[in-house]
């Protein structure tokens, strides 16, 4: 099989498109992609320090590594902010990883906790009856958002793909939200949030490895022993059945998307921000989420003798 652009060996084959690509421009083309998504969609500019949520996985080292390359040059700094969520037998891997790249690319790397933030990890969170992954999504973006401020970035990038794109979609399909499915749109500045962009949303999962690969940045890591407990799990194992009978419609599923919004986003206008009585961060009413969660399990606790 040979490259769809020249005539060496092709090492992948975008079934979507028809296209066969060999290294170089499979590389060309990811980087292309992420260069129009950077400039065209997540509106970055010189003046810019972009922190850039770490984990440690393929698609956030690939998310650091490209946009070093693309950005370095052009006077835009990068920093990076990993979370430690504390899952023991996970999450220590995952950061030596991310230490191994900021330490590589000479970034520098703030590494916070929910122990820190909070006073609890996810492990005892989930100890005491909380499901896990919507949890998690909660207290992670508090505290990217709360690092973020606090080191002066003007933008937070995540790695998320358009296989992690797709899924939230699709969630919201079936859960009938339609408000949130139009929350989805790209955000824009709001009081009190740092912007999040996200440079890897058109590409899929499945090129990000591929491009970690290629570029010797892939490290092995196993997956969060939580995920396979969320709707996210299973909507993922249904979509890439789908792609792989129907190549592309990942691709279509996200362009329906953008087109809903563009045709009834004015029928969900932003919900108007208030700041949160216990830790004065923005949110939705009188106290945010993730200090609700905390009440939560600190009441819990304090009920449960010797804890």
């Amino acid at each position: 099989m040979k490259c769809s652009a020249c005539s060496n060996p092709a090492v992948y084959s975008q079934k979507y498109n028809g296209r066969n690509l060999c290294k170089e421009h499979f590389v060309d083309l990811f980087e292309q992609l992420v260069k129009d998504t950077l400039f065209n969609i997540n509106f970055v500019n010189e003046r810019d320090r972009i922190a850039v949520a770490l984990s440690g996985g393929k698609d956030s080292v690939s998310l650091l590594y490209v946009l070093h390359k693309i950005l370095a040059n052009k006077g835009i700094e990068i920093i990076a902010i990993t979370v430690d969520e504390g899952i023991k037998g996970y999450r220590e891997g995952t950061m030596k990883c991310a230490r191994k790249i900021c330490d590589t690319l000479e970034i520098d790397q703030e590494i916070v906790s929910y122990q820190e933030y909070f006073g609890f990890d996810l492990d005892r969170a989930v100890k005491e009856g909380i499901k896990p992954c919507s949890v998690c999504g909660v207290l992670r973006k508090k505290t990217l958002n709360m690092a973020a401020k606090r080191l002066g970035a003007t933008k937070v990038a995540t790695g998320h793909n358009l296989d992690d794109e797709v899924q939230s979609i699709m969630m919201n399909y079936l859960k009938g939200d339609m408000q949130r499915l139009i929350r989805l749109r790209p955000k824009h500045h709001r009081p009190g949030l740092v912007p999040r962009i996200k440079p890897l949303q058109r590409i899929p999962e499945k090129e990000v490895a591929i491009y970690s690969m290629i570029m010797e940045i892939f490290e092995e890591s196993v997956e969060c022993p939580y995920a396979s407990q969320s709707l996210r799990s299973d909507i993922k194992i249904m979509m890439n059945r789908l792609e792989d009978q129907l190549p592309g419609i990942k691709h279509r599923t996200q362009y329906g998307h953008e087109r809903l919004v563009e045709l009834y986003g004015q029928r969900y206008p932003r919900i108007n921000l208030s700041s949160c009585r216990i830790c004065g961060e923005p949110c939705v009413g009188d106290a945010c989420k993730a200090c609700e969660i905390s009440a939560r399990i600190i009441n819990r606790s304090s009920e449960i003798p010797g804890s």
